[in-house]
């Protein structure tokens, strides 16, 4: 096959510039990709996804005919253009070098013209463009093809999670008005650990030891924050902390979630197909979860009518449950949570919520973005239940008076003592013990290993 492309392709080409050789080049690729994906589907092959004209084999065949026909084109400069071309057709066109990029973490497309990623937590102009919005579009349209999605002028936005993990959006004009936008925040594949948060900075060492105790004294907890402030990361980070004999039911819009315990189960909602049917909210899953025996159930974001679910659950023997939830302070997130139970519209008066969420939720931990991209937990506070109604106690913060900033060092003070949220976990505990329910040891107020001793830069 490689011969007679080769020969195919040398035989006549006649291009009267550069593009019109990209053009030509394509158009016979593109008719080689066609005849591979035939006779892959038709031997019924279970890799018929991966096309037997790899980008790597196509990149070697168009580069060998460009230098074979036009003795003027460099080696370089034909590798180059192979690439353009190859990684149009059957990749991810000009940005896929920053997909292959580990240093980046995400990419913002803004119309065809721009193309912006995240490294370090500062987003950067790359000077990438495509050619056109057709060019653009074609491309949103070959990643959600695969995926069984659909995009179109009656169905203008997609949200989807591509094979290895990384969370694809999409808006076509003329919503977009400046053409088709698209956002891809990689999947990172390694997870952080909590030693590793604390020495970057993220928390204080001695935070850090009260998050190990709440989770191993299964508390309910929320890790409130906005946009890419860390959120999912955090919630990786005391996932696993769980210890690995317990059932652990995941519930994600779009799985994230890393759990390297064994007994772990995930599920992942569903949106409607291109008729309208078949979807599967994370309301129908937190339901679905609470049938399946879980010891935790672990909800990646509250953002609707699910909250209510999620909060029985809390409620009713599933403690140590975690979530997340969009909110820009510990009170914000309490009210939000609030708004979103209400949304189930189950007849519940504001006060028999509020009470709910009193006694579900026992922490609440409060994540931050710094100027220069850096990720903050910038305070975490229990519930106080020793009021008629409960209210937010701050165990550690960051004072007012501090700027959070790419030079701020872990400013998290303690500012309450925190021995009656363990004495709270010790009450837990022996409860358990009373009702039969076997407890971690390390829950009962034990001190866990942590590298709370460590020189803890600013980032």
């Amino acid at each position: 096959m490689v011969s007679s492309l080769n020969v195919s392709l040398a035989a006549d080409f006649n291009p009267s510039s550069i593009s019109d050789l990209e053009d030509d080049l394509r158009r016979r690729l593109l008719e080689e990709h066609a005849r591979c994906r035939s006779e892959a589907l038709a031997a019924a092959s279970d890799s018929r996804w991966n096309i037997a004209l790899s980008k790597a084999r196509a990149r070697a065949l168009a580069g060998a005919a460009l230098r074979n026909r036009f003795g003027s084109v460099s080696s370089s400069h034909a590798a180059e253009a192979a690439a353009n071309i190859v990684d149009e057709m059957l990749g991810l066109g000009p940005v896929e070098p920053f997909l292959d990029d580990p240093s980046v973490s995400e990419v913002m497309i803004n119309g065809p013209s721009e193309v912006w990623v995240e490294r370090g937590g500062r987003i950067e102009a790359t000077g990438t463009a495509f050619k056109s919005s057709e060019q653009l579009r074609s491309f949103i349209e070959r990643v959600i093809g695969p995926l069984g999605l659909r995009i179109d002028d009656s169905s203008p936005i997609v949200d989807a999670r591509l094979p290895d993990g990384s969370r694809f959006h999409a808006v076509l004009e003329p919503v977009a008005r400046g053409g088709p936008v698209v956002t891809i925040r990689k999947f990172r594949k390694a997870t952080f650990s909590l030693n590793e948060l604390v020495a970057s900075g993220t928390l204080s060492g001695e935070a850090a030891q009260l998050l190990v105790e709440a989770v191993k004294g299964r508390a309910n907890i929320v890790v409130s924050g906005g946009t890419s402030t860390g959120k999912t990361t955090l919630l990786n980070v005391l996932s696993s902390l769980i210890p690995p004999r317990e059932r652990i039911i995941t519930i994600e819009d779009a799985a994230e979630l890393q759990l390297q315990q064994e007994h772990v189960v995930s599920l992942e909602a569903r949106p409607p197909n291109s008729d309208g049917a078949g979807e599967v909210t994370l309301g129908d899953l937190v339901r679905a979860a609470l049938r399946m025996r879980p010891d935790r159930i672990i909800l990646g974001e509250a953002r609707g009518a699910e909250a209510l679910f999620m909060l029985q659950a809390m409620n009713t023997g599933h403690e140590g449950s975690l979530t997340t939830v969009h909110a820009n302070t510990p009170d914000d997130a309490f009210f939000r949570i609030e708004t979103m139970t209400l949304m189930a519209n189950v007849g519940l008066s504001v006060e028999a919520v509020r009470l709910q969420i009193g006694s579900a939720i026992d922490l609440v931990v409060q994540m931050s973005r710094g100027e220069g991209g850096t990720r903050l937990v910038t305070e975490i506070s229990c519930v106080d239940r020793s009021k008629p109604w409960p209210h937010l106690l701050p165990l550690f913060c960051v004072p007012s008076q501090v700027n959070v900033t790419s030079e701020t060092k872990p400013g998290l003070v303690k500012v309450d003592d925190i021995e009656v949220f363990f004495r709270r976990l010790e009450r837990r505990a022996s409860k358990q013990r009373r009702a039969g329910v076997v407890s971690d040891p390390a829950s009962t107020g034990k001190t866990l290993p942590l590298q709370t001793e460590m020189s803890i830069p600013g980032r």
